[in-house]
């Protein structure tokens, strides 16, 4: 065989390769749109019928009254549609879940970033992020069958379903979030800018207080975020734990009912479809998808603020 037909049979095949090669990434391409499509799709889907019913929703009651109401009691037969007593019991279960998860992922964070060996923290923090992959029906049976009773141990006075135990076993849910997201935040800080601060003469705790954590703050605050994301959506814990008895308290320690586990307490139950007793779970279910979208929302703005402070 000649040095020329060698030579065409190369450029040959090689053209051949290279038409391949676009074809599969061209179809890679078209791939990945569909996925997005499906994604925007299905999300344009969700805000259409939680619109749609909300809308007849609020054809019969007032926003005013939605949302300066101070009783909810749509299954009863003296009506109200105030949302407040479902919003304060959401957001207080939320705040116990926040003060037990936050200052203990943020510490185990800092443990596996600073203070554990390399090889013992890559296998402990597997560990720690099994916590998440729990069922929340298995979190909310140790709430109401191990915390509770501990709690009423210490303060007699606490009911059977009380937002303390479901907030600090949802806590208990949502640590490993925080500690996995925060510890990756702090690992993607640039090694120089520690080195530095060891090389002025910082001590350990300083460097990480004062130099990595002001750096790495905008990870952590989407993580927290995310983490409070979580928890508000939570569906399980609070209705095996809180109890469904909605009412505008901010005592932990007696029955309340969060708007998810409305939802849930309407969607197994007897209401008629069409109904504006069901139609409710829709206006509650919008109002939960707003709280997601502004915190979501507020997590995207930090941390492109402080991305663009430390980049």
């Amino acid at each position: 065989m000649t040095p020329t037909a060698t030579a065409v049979e190369s450029r040959q095949i090689g053209r051949w390769t290279g038409v391949t090669r676009r074809r599969k990434e061209g179809a890679a391409v078209w791939v990945l749109r569909l996925f997005a499509a499906i994604s925007v799709l299905t999300t344009l889907g969700i805000v259409w019928v939680l619109a749609s019913e909300s809308y007849e929703f609020f054809r019969h009651v007032p926003l005013r009254e939605f949302l300066t109401d101070k009783e909810w009691t749509p299954l009863f037969s003296n009506k109200h549609f105030g949302i407040a007593p479902l919003l304060v019991s959401t957001l207080l279960v939320t705040a116990i879940a926040c003060a037990v998860a936050v200052p203990l992922g943020l510490l185990a964070a800092v443990g596996l970033y600073a203070y554990l060996p390399g090889r013992l923290a890559r296998k402990v923090k597997p560990i720690l992020e099994l916590l998440a992959g729990i069922p929340a029906v298995v979190y909310g049976y140790f709430a109401l069958l191990a915390v509770t009773p501990v709690i009423q141990k210490l303060i007699p006075r606490t009911a059977v379903f009380n937002a303390a135990s479901a907030g600090i076993v949802m806590g208990m849910m949502i640590l490993p979030m925080v500690a996995s997201l925060s510890e990756d935040a702090l690992s993607a800080v640039p090694k120089s800018i520690v080195e530095g601060a060891y090389a002025l003469g910082a001590t350990r705790p300083a460097a990480i207080f004062r130099v990595v954590f002001p750096a790495a703050l905008g990870g952590i605050v989407a993580s927290v975020i995310l983490a409070v994301s979580r928890a508000i959506g939570e569906t399980m814990i609070v209705a095996i734990a809180m109890g469904q008895q909605p009412r505008l308290t901010l005592d932990p320690l007696v029955p309340s009912e969060t708007m998810t586990a409305y939802i849930v307490q309407v969607s197994l139950g007897d209401t008629p479809r069409g109904t504006l007793e069901y139609q409710t779970i829709f206006a509650v279910g919008a109002t939960l998808f707003v709280i997601s979208m502004l915190l979501n929302l507020a997590s995207v703005r930090f941390v492109r603020r402080f991305r663009e402070a430390y980049e």
